[in-house]
């Protein structure tokens, strides 16, 4: 029998990016034991990528911005397949969890009379985003470690012990969440990185946090922790996936050198008045401003650069589009023979900004192409291009909790959980989302955890034989293909990579979807041929054979759900079915593990968005994105 350690917690969380550790911080104060599995040492998280700011209607800079506002842009940004509560309750959340950040510890710039000062970012109507320079992600994660250690201390002072009520485990990869035999979550098996030995932490609340996908594409922009190790998860465990198909390009990674493409470029940029530009010199963003947004994006360069002066007056400039819209005007310019060098296109703000404003305002941007891509952003422009970036679909949850859909016990929040952003989100969202809703995952399941359904640490048990097989789970790469030449996980990861990249990537065709799905067929059944050498000890070939697992998992689900969705919205655009097609708004794509291994797809509808919430909307407007027999009252839009 395989040597495995145990624990008991109320609440386990697995992430330690911005999400889990709000989760965390949450739960523990509502009086749960909490323990924090991180895959990467504490603090490395990928939070720390999110450069541009929390969007979060303050008003600090815009007194006209509120809540509502904001719903809308988010609304509008997704192009209404948003969970509209989600959407809501980040809206109206969202001031809160910032003002919350600013009283532990969180350093913002300022405005000139002291508030928290606020940029612009495409798709918000007002500048939204509280940010730290070009470094608010960092900050972010700063500031709840630091929360996350106080706590910790006051629990010293209380009971002699740090870890007593809230700890970290460190460079830990769960595989498996497991249940009891009513089907109600019980724990997580994993392992410690660097010296493989396996550990159980029984627990009857369960908070995913894991952050997004994108090492499953070859060019990302997110870290190597991306492997939808959540996603996995919560799949293996029975939960569904909502709207997969849903992927976000950033319009703006470096694509030179070679060994840095897709590193992300912060929207900050452009928010701060950066401009693009094709090969011809021209800002060629004016040619791609969809209908939907034509009466709120300037029609000349002239009213776009007034704009940053006086917004009450002048329409926003188009390189301030929702994302989606940027991304596929850069691939168009690409396309067509207009792009740069190095395939891509420029992007300037050293005619648009001081050099010592750039520095101050944009640090990281200044360091980052200095140092890899040896360019000067405050004297010459920089080379950009889409970079996937984000996953809008993600893990079914309930509105108000956090809850997963079908297994008791088990929550997500932040990038791993679907519908809070629809088909697209901007840019911004994603560190609002986060704390709003990494906070109500983590107050709602403490309370689980010690409620009668939950029942408390001791109450949840795991059963000897499902650690056993999620012990063997992992130790099958060590055992080598059964009479069949050995698989390498480097060349499958790569090959997998190709395979999104090429064939599910920002522009999607019928026919190289339907072969993607045969690729990836093909390589899970390699991937049960997969051979690891060595031993459990500092073995990254064997982290990658069972990373691959989940890898290939999501990338079935984003090319299943991609293929059924016959309509572009969003971050999904079919180039044989171009047009947004009112009657797959209320359509979600549920993706659920099959009985042979696969995902299979199930069509379900949204809620109708509550009449109060589209009375924010012009009907006009409603019209565009809702289906006729969804607009209802005539009401609407007066």
């Amino acid at each position: 029998m395989t040597h495995v350690e145990r624990e008991q917690w109320d609440v386990v969380v697995v992430g330690a990016g911005g999400a889990g550790l709000r989760a965390a911080i949450e739960a523990r104060r509502a009086g749960a034991r909490t323990a924090v599995i991180c895959k990467s040492l504490f603090g490395k998280a990928h939070t720390v990528m999110a450069e541009g700011g929390i969007a979060a209607s303050m008003a600090n800079v815009h007194p006209q911005d509120d809540w509502k506002t904001h719903f809308r842009d988010t609304m509008r940004g997704g192009k209404f397949l948003n969970q509209w509560r989600m959407a809501e309750l980040h809206a109206q959340e969202a001031p809160e969890r910032v003002w919350e950040l600013e009283t532990w510890g969180a350093l913002f710039d300022r405005t000139p009379d002291g508030r928290i000062s606020q940029r612009n970012f495409g798709g918000h109507e007002y500048p939204r985003l509280a940010h730290v320079g070009d470094r608010t992600g960092l900050e972010l994660l700063r500031t709840l470690q630091q929360k996350t250690v106080g706590l910790q201390q006051e629990d010293h002072r209380e009971t002699g012990d740090h870890e007593a009520r809230l700890k970290v485990f460190q460079e830990f990869t769960v595989t498996r969440v497991l249940k009891d035999a009513d089907g109600k979550v019980a724990g997580v098996f994993c392992y410690e990185r660097e010296t493989g030995r396996f550990l159980v932490l029984e627990a009857p609340a369960v908070i995913l946090a894991t952050g997004g996908i994108g090492k499953s594409f070859k060019v990302t922009s997110n870290s190597w922790e991306y492997t939808g190790d959540g996603h996995a998860l919560a799949l293996l465990a029975g939960a569904p996936l909502v709207n997969m198909e849903f992927v976000q390009f950033h319009p703006t990674g470096m694509v030179w050198p070679p060994s840095v493409k897709g590193i992300l470029v912060t929207e900050s940029v452009r928010g701060d008045g950066g401009v693009l530009r094709n090969s011809d010199g021209r800002r060629f963003m004016f040619d791609y401003v969809p209908d939907v947004f034509k009466d709120k994006y300037a029609e000349t360069e002239e009213e776009g650069d007034r704009w940053y002066e006086d917004p009450d007056h002048n329409r926003r400039p188009p390189e301030l589009l929702p994302r989606d819209e940027v991304a596929r005007a850069i691939n168009s310019e690409v396309k067509a023979g207009r792009g740069s060098p190095h395939g891509g296109v420029f992007l300037d703000v050293s005619t648009r900004m001081p050099a010592d404003a750039i520095r101050r305002r944009l640090p990281s941007m200044y360091h980052q192409f200095k140092e890899l891509a040896d360019v000067d952003i405050t004297a010459e422009a920089m080379e950009v291009g889409p970079t996937c970036h984000y996953v809008m679909g993600g893990v079914a949850v309930d509105s108000e909790t956090a809850a997963t859909v079908g297994v008791p016990g088990l929550f997500a929040a932040g990038e791993v959980a679907g519908g809070m952003h629809g088909s697209n989100r901007l840019g911004g969202n994603s560190l609002s989302d986060l704390l709003v809703f990494g906070r109500r995952a983590g107050l709602h399941a403490a309370r689980y955890a010690m409620s009668g359904a939950g029942g408390g640490a001791v109450a949840a048990r795991v059963e000897a034989v499902d650690v056993e097989a999620a012990a063997a789970e992992a130790l099958a790469p060590f055992a080598g293909p059964d009479g069949h030449a050995p698989e390498n996980p480097y060349t499958l990861h790569q090959e997998l990579q190709q395979t999104m990249n090429d064939l599910v990537g920002i522009i999607r065709r019928e026919g190289e979807m339907a072969e993607a799905l045969e690729r990836i067929a093909a390589l899970r059944a390699r991937a049960r041929r997969i051979s690891v050498e060595g031993h459990r000890q500092f073995n990254p070939g064997w982290h990658l054979a069972l990373d691959l697992r989940n890898m290939l998992l999501v990338g079935e689900c984003v090319a299943r759900a991609a293929l059924e969705r016959t309509e572009s919205r969003g971050g999904h655009t079919r180039e044989d079915y171009p047009g947004m097609d009112r009657a797959w708004r209320p359509v979600n794509l549920l993706c659920r593990t099959s009985d042979g291994g696969g995902i299979a797809l199930e069509r379900t509808l949204t809620e109708p968005i509550r009449s109060d919430l589209l009375a924010l909307f012009e009907r006009e407007e409603l019209a565009k994105y809702l289906a006729e027999e969804e607009l209802g009252s005539e009401e609407l839009g007066s």
